[in-house]
């Protein structure tokens, strides 16, 4: 009886066994399927990227760094601009906004490599610059500075102009900005650069520093008919040299009237106006006698007086000098050349030269000149014997252009496209 017993006890022990052992290997089966299903099936490598930071999102292709002003910098002049690259950026943005979050104005440089606000910022102030640079993927990078800028300076330097908004001039007239100090030669191509002219139609043309305190503007051939033209200097807080800087930004913007050109010839003895280039007038004229002769070269229309006295004493003595009452004075050079009436002369006038070196016409043609032209209007004189002097007035139409563009501190570019038809406005022929 025992003995079945033990057999009994043996068997249900075998029958455990084998149950523990069937439990144990289903167990590992579902180990193994479980650690089957984490894995790629290929080579025992996971197949959730996400596990090892494989899909984390990839970096933009664009960058843009801040070169200027730098992050924390102060005393930063008022005239600042952002200075920055951006590389692979399809497209990119600039955002500045001052201590209480309110945006700037400004724009892109035509270069794409710097941004400038609409006007100089605000003395003592703290901005931040955000640069957004997005590439072909899409994605945007971004660079910021803050910085703070200087305080309001005491040396500043008064920025001018001859013309006034909405004042319609001549085809030849020149855009003239003045500074109320000298402005040292290697300061002048930071205030060039932020000097920007724009006419309707476009016009290619370039600034020239007559002197340290003056630069002008002229288009390569006159203006043309009717044009718009707006100007603007940004050197608002620019610094000028020497511990001064500008005061304020400028902006003008003229009209350019119909193309009202004077052109006198000593041979003949008479003066041709052409209007937009038709010949409306011809008139007689007496130039300078050979003691004092008229200047030949091109010369701009400066001023308009409808009546003036011309008071020699001083500059010929009592001998030579003179006082007379003159009408329709149009100024020419600042040595004392005028177009004006002469009725003294009248007899001589389309024969012979007895001016003082001014071109004297009838008091009829005088007040029709005076009513029919304006400031800007060109004039050319030609074959007498004495050549115009550079300086003498506006010549900046006695300059060839290759001569024209040496004067600017900054390297000439010209056009890469092709320059719009001209409307007809003559061209100026500097006197050889």
């Amino acid at each position: 009886m025992r003995a079945v017993q033990d057999q009994l006890i043996r068997h249900g022990d075998d029958r455990r066994g084998r149950r523990r052992r069937g439990f144990a290997a289903a167990v590992l089966a579902v180990t193994l399927a479980l650690a089957s299903a984490c894995t790629d099936g290929g080579g025992g490598k996971p197949s959730g990227g996400w596990q090892n930071g494989d899909d984390q999102p990839a970096a933009p292709k664009a960058a843009a760094t801040i070169v200027e002003p730098k992050a924390d910098a102060k005393d930063v002049p008022a005239s600042t601009g952002i200075t920055f690259t951006a590389t692979e950026a399809e497209q990119t943005s600039v955002e500045l906004k001052d201590s209480a979050g309110g945006a700037v104005e400004g724009e892109l440089a035509t270069d794409g490599k710097s941004w400038l606000p609409a006007g100089a910022l605000k003395y003592g102030e703290t901005y931040t610059a955000t640069v957004t640079a997005t590439g072909d993927d899409g994605r945007p990078a971004t660079a910021t500075s803050t910085f703070t800028t200087m305080a309001k300076p005491g040396k500043q330097v008064r920025i001018s102009s001859f013309l006034g908004d909405d004042q319609v001039v001549g085809v030849g007239m020149p855009l003239i900005v003045k500074f109320s100090r000298a402005v040292p030669e290697d300061y002048r191509d930071d205030v060039q650069s932020r000097m920007t002219v724009t006419s309707v139609p476009a016009q290619e043309g370039i600034w020239h520093w007559v002197s340290p305190t003056e630069i002008r503007y002229r288009p390569k051939e006159f203006w043309k008919t009717n044009s718009t033209v707006s100007y603007r200097v940004q050197a608002g807080g620019l610094p000028l040299g020497g511990g001064w800087y500008g005061r304020a930004d400028l902006s003008v913007g003229i009209k350019v009237g119909p193309a009202v050109v004077m052109t006198v010839d000593n041979k003949t003895k008479r003066m041709t106006v052409t209007k937009d280039g038709s010949v409306i007038k011809t008139i007689p004229v007496s130039l300078g006698k050979k003691s004092t002769p008229s200047s030949s070269g091109t010369m701009v229309v400066i001023e308009k007086l409808r009546k003036t006295v011309f008071d020699t004493f001083e500059e010929l003595g009592p001998e030579e000098g003179y006082r007379t009452k003159i009408d329709y004075a149009q100024r020419l050079t600042w040595g004392g050349e005028f177009i004006h009436a002469a009725p003294w002369s009248e007899g001589q006038q389309g024969r012979v030269n007895v001016s003082h070196g001014c071109v004297n016409v009838s008091m009829a043609n005088g007040a029709w000149l005076f009513a029919n032209t304006r400031v800007g209007d060109p004039i050319t004189v030609k074959g007498t014997e004495r050549k115009l002097q550079n300086g003498n007035g506006w010549t900046d139409w006695n300059m060839s252009w290759e001569q024209y563009v040496k004067g600017s501190a900054l390297p000439y570019e010209p056009p890469t496209e092709a320059t719009p038809e001209q409307s007809g406005a003559p061209t100026a022929t500097p006197t050889a």
